[in-house]
């Protein structure tokens, strides 16, 4: 089960245990514009599972550049 709760995602696994992972953290330290802080925010808000799959097992700053098509304007 997850639950969303202003910065951070909750996560209650079968045995009881909890972890809450920080997401301002998270953006701070993996996101390097606002395209990649949105999708976090999209992954957060709207599958909060997936978020946390990436955050814990994956990596999420090939995700991000994989997803994100950055153009600054010049």
């Amino acid at each position: 089960m997850s639950t969303v709760i202003c910065d951070y995602v909750e996560l209650k696994f079968n045995d009881g245990s909890m972890i809450a992972i920080n997401c301002t953290a998270v953006e701070n330290e993996v996101a390097d514009n606002m395209y990649q802080r949105s999708e976090l925010d999209y992954l957060i808000y709207n599958d909060p599972l997936a978020y946390a799959d990436l955050v814990l097992n994956g990596n999420p700053e090939a995700y991000l550049k994989s997803v994100t098509e950055y153009k600054p304007l010049d």
